[in-house]
């Protein structure tokens, strides 16, 4: 089963060779860029409320540091992996360099579910992360910031302990921090208007009126619901969209025909984007199983949840009327089935385009916090969209010239200046 066999960063890996031999790199650049540079992999003991120790595994990868200081989030869950977390700073090379970010990529992780944790039992995992890579991360080194299931708080428990043990602010270390502790305004919508940015510039190309479309979205966490407001800001109407049920650990996907209402569906949410099944019901969804998200007939799918979710044996189950995908999510699809959605004439905005709205408002924040001055809001999005729709404008301006797949477009123009940058440097 294609499923059972998954690994990120096997895929991240055969993307990158795909490319490769299309841009003809030598042998020693291949092999600088299809594994990072370094990891570290280390123990955090934690005592529990209960009086217990418990010891969590962590992690941090730096894919590459050529163009900048390493970027990426640390993600806190149960079935984390160091594959995925390598998978993910590959991914995040190519994300800040598409769209021409002074920044290289990394990512971090703890193998631990918060829903299960306390606040004090999170706080301890943060600065025991922190006491574990304080010396191999710094605003001039290796910035990290939120990613699954952590948030602002958790970044500014991480930043206390950094600032602690070494004697003095450094607010440009994390960024996802809380607004009015060196966070950046914006920065909550970042992602999700980012995706619906490159959307809209898909939809000029192709003549479409947002009004006269519809989409289905899976996720409803923070960039699944920042991109359904602005989608529905331009006019256009989501049918369904999934959430992950943490009571029955599994998936559901809540359809209504006419269009759900994003903040009726808010109102029943917890804090992890789970929506409450009876009280969906009750406002006249229909409740379907996780997976229906993908067969919807819409004009646009949105997958912003996890990695590996458009896959070989579901990417069949896509509606005809489908014109777009673009990937909230990082890696949710499979190269199976990429050949099928490229095959059958889908256009595809892939995910380290589609979601590089994060890593560019982190890079906001980060220059705001090392030169202490912040801008106003408006600012802030308004030159989140001048760098997406830069990055998106070149990637299908080249996709065109070369006749080649969106996906691919974008890793010819990101490995060229990761290459670039390590041959400028004369590491290969």
């Amino acid at each position: 089963m294609e499923s059972k066999a998954y690994n990120a960063f096997k895929m991240a890996q055969s993307q990158f060779d795909k490319v490769a031999d299309l841009l003809d790199l030598e042998q020693s650049t291949r092999d600088l860029l299809r594994n990072p540079l370094r990891e570290y992999h280390f123990s955090i003991p934690i005592r529990m409320d209960d009086g217990s120790s418990k010891v969590f595994r962590g992690f941090r990868v730096q894919h590459n540091d050529a163009r900048g200081p390493g970027k990426g989030g640390i993600r806190f869950h149960p079935q984390e992996t160091v594959d995925t977390v390598r998978a993910l700073a590959m991914w995040m090379t190519w994300k800040c360099a598409v769209v021409n970010i002074p920044l290289g990529g990394g990512k971090g992780g703890v193998i631990c579910d918060p829903h299960n944790l306390s606040m004090r039992e999170q706080e301890q995992i943060c600065r025991g992360w922190i006491r574990q890579i304080s010396r191999d991360i710094g605003p001039l080194r290796d910035v990290p910031a939120p990613d699954v299931m952590t948030n602002a708080q958790h970044m500014l428990w991480m930043l206390d302990e950094f600032e602690a043990i070494h004697g003095a602010k450094y607010p440009g270390a994390i960024t996802g921090k809380p607004v009015g502790m060196g966070g950046s305004l914006g920065r909550t919508e970042a992602t999700g208007y980012g995706v619906i940015f490159t959307v809209r510039e898909a939809l000029r190309e192709m003549k479409i009126r947002a009004e006269n479309t519809v989409a289905s979205v899976q996720g409803f966490g923070n960039v699944a619901q920042y991109a359904i407001r602005l989608y529905n800001e331009m006019g256009g109407t989501v049918c369904c969209v999934s959430s992950w049920d943490q009571a029955d650990q599994t998936s559901y996907a809540f359809r209504k025909a006419d269009g759900i209402d994003i903040d009726e569906l808010m109102a029943i949410t917890d804090r992890f984007g789970g929506i409450d099944k009876a009280k969906a019901r009750d406002a006249g969804y229909e409740v379907l199983p996780g997976d229906a998200w993908i067969e919807q007939e819409a004009d646009i799918l949105l997958p912003c949840a996890l990695e590996n979710q458009i896959t070989g044996e579901n990417v069949g189950r896509i509606h005809k009327r489908v014109k777009i995908i673009s990937e909230g999510a990082n890696g949710p699809t499979t190269p199976e089935a990429d050949a099928v959605i490229q095959q059958r004439g889908i256009f595809m905005i892939p995910d380290f385009l589609a979601n590089a709205g994060g890593v560019t408002c982190s890079y906001f924040e980060q220059v705001q916090s090392n030169m202490n001055y912040f801008w106003e809001k408006g600012e802030v999005l308004g030159k989140l969209d001048v760098k997406m729709t830069s990055a998106y404008l070149d990637v299908s301006r080249l996709a065109r010239e070369r006749d080649i797949y969106m996906r691919d477009a974008a890793y010819v123009i990101s490995i060229n200046r990761v290459a670039q940058a390590c041959k400028d440097r004369g590491w290969v």
